[in-house]
């Protein structure tokens, strides 16, 4: 018997909750279109996650939080020089952001805006990951400071906050005018935001 076959089910459960949510939102998503594209029995959906509501915290902690990580948060943490990193993150995003990222927007903050004027269960965890990466930004810019790369003035904590705000609001702009020409423009004057807190060389 394959013993990864329960992990194996729930991520694809998972993947497709997270696509059907993407579409649609969290209150219009159906159940019966995740099933449809998993081939999978309402059974072993619900012996996974017994309720919509677990699911879709499940897609917030297992995809959504998971993704940031992979692609802003970890490299962070991990460089040895994060400003550096972070600038080249933003400056090369067109190059590795999903195909219906315009259409359709952050999943993060199509979910905050639905979400959590409704749920406590939703406002606290998607509050945990907007927390995760406002702390990794702050992070970075304060050994920043400490390389001597970030001039000893700014505000990190306030700046993270600001980053993490405008990256959010380029991308409902974005999606609002259905224009990618509008979403590299806004990040462009966002690196320059971050660039201007840099020492210059």
């Amino acid at each position: 018997m394959d013993n990864r076959k329960p992990d194996l089910t729930r991520r694809q459960i998972l993947d497709a909750a997270f696509c059907e949510i993407h579409r649609c939102g969290f209150q219009a998503a159906s159940i019966a279109n995740i099933l449809a594209d998993t081939k999978l029995t309402k059974g072993a959906l619900y012996h996974h996650f017994p309720t919509k509501q677990a699911l879709g915290l499940a897609v917030i902690d297992e995809v959504i939080g998971e993704r940031l990580d992979g692609l802003i948060f970890k490299p962070l943490r991990e460089s040895e020089r994060p400003v550096e990193t972070l600038l080249e993150i933003i400056a090369t995003i067109d190059d590795w952001r999903p195909a219906n990222f315009i259409d359709l927007g952050c999943p993060l903050n199509n979910l905050m805006q639905e979400m959590s004027p409704l749920d406590e269960a939703f406002k606290h965890r998607l509050n945990a990951v907007l927390t995760i990466w406002k702390d990794t930004l702050e992070n970075a810019l304060r050994r920043g400071q400490a390389q001597g790369t970030v001039r000893p003035e700014v505000d990190c904590k306030a700046v993270a906050l600001f980053v993490v705000s405008a990256w959010e609001g380029c991308i409902g702009i974005a999606k609002n005018l259905q224009s990618p020409e509008a979403f590299s423009l806004c990040m462009r004057q966002l690196h320059d935001y971050v660039r201007g807190m840099t020492v210059p060389t």
